[in-house]
């Protein structure tokens, strides 16, 4: 009994897995009530200017991934992709993008944090750079430009996950 009971919640949680970055949507084909139905209710949903939605899904902390799936104005799917990479945070320039930029590039923040002696907002994210862990961090004057990006490896004591 104990084990059909265990085989039963095993097989449970690798399909709630199975959505985890939309593998198995087809752009062009699948629309929001598949990703919907396969990833669940995002968390942020920002309208384009060209028209188009992103829908982001953030797996922060531990899976230190924000995915965005992007739809047409007659929702059906675009592409979908990882965003926290080299190459999104090398779009970010510094004294010249928004807020609103940043959250389009990069998704929303894990984390926000005010440093009001520096006048500043922290947006917080967790990533995967060269398979090691880094804390990212995006720094807006309150202006809402943004001011500095950090990069912080993430240098754990062995085994510091598992104790408590």
């Amino acid at each position: 009994m104990k084990t059909g009971l265990l085989a039963a919640l095993i097989v449970v949680l690798l399909q709630g897995c199975a959505g985890f970055d939309g593998r198995g949507l087809m752009p062009g084909q699948s629309t929001t009530k598949d990703v919907e139905a396969l990833m669940g209710v995002p968390a942020e949903r920002i309208k384009l200017p060209d028209g188009d939605t992103n829908w982001y899904y953030p797996r922060q902390p531990v899976g230190r991934m924000m995915y965005a799936v992007r739809f047409s104005p007659d929702g059906v799917m675009r592409s979908s992709e990882q965003l926290l990479t080299q190459q999104n945070i090398a779009r970010l320039t510094r004294d010249a993008t928004t807020r609103e930029q940043a959250r389009v590039i990069v998704g929303p923040p894990w984390e926000v944090s005010r440093l009001e002696r520096q006048q500043r907002d922290v947006w917080e994210y967790y990533m995967f750079h060269n398979f090691d862990e880094y804390f990212l961090y995006l720094q807006f004057s309150y202006d809402g430009i943004l001011r500095e990006v950090i990069m912080l490896k993430d240098y754990k004591p062995s085994g510091a996950e598992f104790t408590f």
